[in-house]
């Protein structure tokens, strides 16, 4: 108390029957624990004197089983009872528990410095006990255990044997025999012990019942093709969904750039997917408001098409590239990639063309890469039913007969262009007008094969509208003739005509030298291949004729 005048607490009143009770379990406790000394004093065989240095130095836990047999009977009963007169003996336990604890303390030190160095610094001058009085842990218990089993396999007396090659590199064997850490034999049974640590899965077989031996070469071979299998393991799942993803077209870079194009402020929100093409993969979006770049406001719905990064048409698609003086020059040695980049820029501009010519078309609002944004042909995130889905009356059929017929004359004299695969499934109806698509592959008249795609096209929407019913329409040299001016067979017939001669270039311009071309050839072959257009046509009017009798 640091004050006399101090207000002392009242002590709590207890209960007379709860004292009796406390004071009752201490005398039983007492009891029953000086029964079991007794017990345990009548069952003892050797007795351990006291004054020992050995007793010094053992480990001393009196609450533990290990405590009661290792401590003297006399020790026990003095501390337990609490009646020990020596206190040398008492603080001489102490001790010993204060150097286990320090040594244990020293060891954990001694591993956090060292750590996985190969060299590596002991601590074992400043023990307090002694080396040979010194606690080993159960590790060290274990360890020993493990060297004094039996071996389980060969490989075990092969390894005991391999590792005991002294550090000089060379040992005497039993006959007498000089034997090298480069011994062909001991390093091929090294190299079968090490197959041990391949992976689970890597097939080594079992080489148990005989003497396996594997040259560096054999072994670094499998180690090498362990790994690599490793490596393939962990990559097949990714890449199967990244060929996956890839096929569908919205890979990592894909989605970088549909994350830039929202960072922007161009789109607010990548909706969902519209369809899947052969091609490119389009998708449904919302445009945002506050784009900073807009020069004209940009409608509430756009439609994103993705092309898809993997080509398995790569060859059908270069042709209607290489041909086109717009970019031939642009088209070589180029990776899938950047020919898809190309291919995006080529409908971009096409589809520019037809806008220009008053063609109803989608409206390019951007490019970036292999991403085509355009104005959304549809309403309320439901697209426009292509020619072939719409459900159509006879004069909304007899309407967008007039219109396709129309634009297609359109988009050869003003836009200077050839659908190149107009069908039924790349024209839209919406607000009874024909919405044209998939302008990528259009060319120009010069292409080579124009005139063979604009009668391919002919042929797909006259045979759709044929199928419709659609009554007073042309056939599909007619439509030809309609948008050329020209019949087919005499334009093909032209083409050949106008065929020059490819010469050497050491040739040409030099005087004397004139070209090998035969009039007569080409006119002849030309001829021929009016005839076999003709036989063509015939055939297909009787199949037409066979068709509606049927």
């Amino acid at each position: 108390m640091s004050c006399p005048w101090a207000n002392i607490k009242q002590p709590e009143s207890m209960n007379f029957a709860d004292i009796m009770s406390e004071e009752l379990a201490r005398d039983l406790q007492a009891k029953a624990e000086a029964k079991a000394y007794e017990d345990i004093n009548d069952n003892k065989h050797e007795h351990v004197d006291v004054g020992k240095e050995s007793e010094a130095n053992a480990l001393i836990t009196i609450s533990s089983q290990e405590a009661v047999e290792i401590i003297p009977d006399e020790v026990l009963k003095a501390i337990t009872n609490e009646t020990m007169e020596s206190d040398a003996m008492i603080a001489q336990l102490l001790q010993l528990q204060f150097d286990k604890e320090y040594n244990e303390s020293l060891k954990r030190s001694e591993q956090k410095f060292n750590g996985s160095s190969k060299v590596s610094i002991s601590f074992k001058n400043f023990k307090r006990l002694p080396e040979p009085y010194d606690f080993e842990s159960d590790e060290e218990e274990e360890i020993e255990d493990i060297r004094d089993r039996k071996d389980w396999d060969r490989f075990d007396s092969l390894l005991r044997d391999l590792t005991s090659m002294p550090i000089c590199g060379y040992k005497v064997n039993k006959n007498g025999e000089l034997i090298t850490k480069h011994d062909l034999v001991n390093n091929g049974r090294k190299n079968a012990c090490k197959l041990l640590s391949f992976p689970p899965e890597f097939r080594t077989g079992d080489g148990e019942d005989f003497d396996l031996k594997l040259s560096n070469k054999v072994f670094n071979t499998l180690k090498a093709h362990s790994k690599k299998e490793q490596v393939r393991k962990h990559k097949l799942n990714d890449k199967k969904l990244d060929i996956a993803i890839n096929e569908f077209g919205i890979d990592a870079q894909t989605r970088i750039c549909l994350f830039k194009m929202i960072d922007s402020r161009l789109l607010e929100i990548v909706d969902g997917l519209i369809s899947i093409g052969k091609e490119a993969v389009l998708l449904h979006a919302q445009t945002c408001s506050e784009y900073p770049y807009a020069k004209e406001p940009l409608p509430p719905e756009c439609a994103i098409k993705v092309f898809r990064t993997i080509l398995t048409d790569f060859k059908r698609r270069d042709r209607y590239i290489k041909d086109d003086h717009r970019f031939k020059d642009r088209i070589g040695n180029q990776t899938s990639k950047k020919v898809i980049h190309i291919w995006a820029e080529k409908e971009m501009v096409n589809l520019a063309r037809l806008k220009k010519a008053g063609i109803p078309c989608p409206k390019v609002l951007t490019l970036q890469k292999h991403i085509l944004v355009m104005t959304f042909i549809g309403k309320n995130n439901i697209r426009a039913p292509k020619l072939k889905e719409a459900h159509m009356s006879e004069a909304e059929l007899k309407l967008a007969y007039d219109q396709v017929v129309s634009a297609m004359k359109t988009l050869y004299t003003k836009a200077n262009l050839i659908h190149a695969d107009l069908s039924e499934y790349n024209i839209l109806w919406y607000d009874d007008l024909c919405y044209f698509i998939d302008v990528s592959q259009s060319v120009e008249p010069s292409h080579e094969n124009a005139f063979h795609f604009l009668h391919r096209d002919c042929c797909n929407v006259i045979n759709f509208f044929n199928r419709m019913a659609v009554p007073n329409i042309l056939t599909a040299d007619d439509l030809f003739e309609y948008i050329v001016g020209c019949p087919f067979a005499d334009q093909i017939n032209l083409l050949a005509l106008q065929k020059t001669t490819k010469m050497k270039p050491h040739l040409m311009n030099m005087p004397g030298v004139e070209s090998s071309f035969a009039f007569d050839t080409a006119w002849e072959q030309s001829q021929q291949q009016s005839v076999l257009h003709k036989q063509l046509n015939t055939r297909s009017d009787e199949d037409q004729c066979m068709d509606l009798k049927g």
